[in-house]
């Protein structure tokens, strides 16, 4: 588990608080309490047996790659949500790692996962002692470095871009409303043909090109987050962005990190959404809780 839609509980089980959540009840699966306090989840079931492929596209283009598969696929009815009906139907993030297996199976504590039987981004996983590490993601939120966790996408491209897992249920969720009344997401900004070259030994580097060419990780641009910004969402309502070739030709091109100073460059025409169409929600969520934001 990594949010919650009430603030107490947050506070009590030291998650991360996120009022988006209650919005997002069209999205989440239901359970309820057994008497020993485990969760029966009604529905949703993740298969992690496929391998993740992917091929990226022609170097200096390597986004939209030529063929992807996400490595672990959920059912019509999975998300990562769920809203427990007999406990106040309160609504936690809390995103499968694991699915019919035995704990003898993903018995990988000190690593070496068999990624055909849990998650792609864990790290190594110990029953025993119930801990499972994961793998921490670099981004941005308002100029300021932060670490968060990519666990599942509503699309298999972006699952299988993100490493994480394909959930059908997630499409349920309203995009392109955020910070309305009701809205269930905040926008994460990626960019699609930022600085590629020297790959992590370019400070500029960012974008799905990169992330394609070298295998390393975009430098994704969040909005709110927790403790900063009552409008945070693990639902993160991806909205792709490109750079011109008037922008790239002055010379424009380089490392954005905070929301406004995005907005301002699609409203001076120096970035537009893919393939010069308007600039926007790309129609796909991510999510991804954040872990922690650095000074």
């Amino acid at each position: 588990m990594t949010d919650v839609s009430d603030s107490n509980v947050a506070a009590a089980l030291g998650l991360n608080f996120s009022t988006k959540l209650q919005f997002s009840s069209l999205a989440a699966r239901t359970g309820n309490l057994d008497a020993q306090g485990n969760i029966v989840f009604n529905a949703g079931t993740v298969n992690f047996a496929p391998d993740r492929k992917i091929i990226p596209g022609p170097p200096g283009a390597e986004f939209p790659p030529k063929f992807a598969q996400p490595g672990s696929v959920g059912d019509s009815h999975y998300g990562p949500l769920v809203r427990i009906v007999n406990a106040g139907n309160v609504i936690y993030n809390a995103p499968m790692v694991a699915f019919g297996v035995s704990a003898s199976q993903i018995n990988f504590p000190n690593g070496n996962v068999d990624y055909s039987k849990v998650h792609d981004q864990v790290v190594a996983i110990d029953p025993t002692n119930m801990t499972v590490t994961i793998n921490l993601i670099n981004g941005f939120s308002f100029g300021r470095p932060v670490w968060y966790l990519s666990m599942d996408t509503s699309i298999p491209l972006g699952a299988a871009i993100e490493h994480n897992t394909f959930a059908p249920l997630m499409q349920n969720l309203l995009l392109g409303h955020d910070d309305s009344f009701a809205s269930p997401i905040e926008r994460i900004f990626i960019s699609t043909n930022g600085p590629e070259s020297g790959a992590c030994n370019n400070p500029l580097r960012q974008g799905l090109s990169a992330d394609l060419a070298d295998g390393f990780r975009p430098n994704n641009v969040l909005g709110g987050i927790p403790t900063i910004a009552l409008d945070y969402s693990p639902n993160w309502d991806a909205q792709l962005f490109e750079w011109t070739q008037s922008a790239i030709d002055q010379g424009f091109r380089g490392q954005l990190r905070e929301e406004f100073q995005i907005l301002n460059f699609v409203q001076d025409g120096l970035l537009t959404g893919p393939g010069e169409a308007a600039f926007g929600s790309s129609g796909f969520s991510i999510n991804c809780p954040i872990a922690q934001r650095l000074d």
